[in-house]
């Protein structure tokens, strides 16, 4: 655990980084996948503030609950990015098949939707980086 660990900058560090991809996302979605509706911009952008937040408040713990196993940032992160963006994948199919087989092109080997999973990793383990560094991390970044 860092000396100087702090949730709310966990936190704020998640949620920045998560509207900063979030952005991305809102602005080209449009120029890669003309058809996008103002629904599925506005997900991806509230989506990755809160892919952040939760990434910054699971720093607080450093083992699993239940288990008691070490959950170092570069595993916690990743799984809870991963879990995310496959339950965002789950629910909106339908768009994220639209999405990819017009990026990636239709009949390719990489036109799974669940691609997004691991962009979901990659953006957790990001965020989970830079929240750790400068945010900390363990039960003592919850003590006020």
């Amino acid at each position: 655990m860092s000396r100087s660990a702090s949730l709310a900058t966990r936190v704020a560090i998640g949620k920045t980084i998560g509207l900063v991809v979030g952005l991305i996302g809102f602005f080209s979605l449009p120029a890669l996948y003309p058809d996008v509706s103002w629904q599925l911009r506005w997900g991806v952008l509230l989506w990755y503030v809160t892919v952040g937040a939760v990434v910054g408040l699971a720093g607080v713990f450093t083992r699993h609950p239940v288990l008691m196993l070490p959950m170092p940032w570069w595993v916690r992160a990743p799984v809870i990015g991963a879990w995310m963006n496959f339950v965002l994948t789950f629910f909106a199919h339908r768009e994220m098949t639209d999405v990819i087989a017009v990026v990636l092109g239709p009949g390719g080997s990489m036109t799974s939707p669940y691609w997004f999973v691991v962009e979901g990793a990659i953006v957790a383990a990001i965020i989970g980086f830079f929240a750790t560094r400068f945010g900390g991390e363990g039960p003592g970044a919850a003590d006020f």
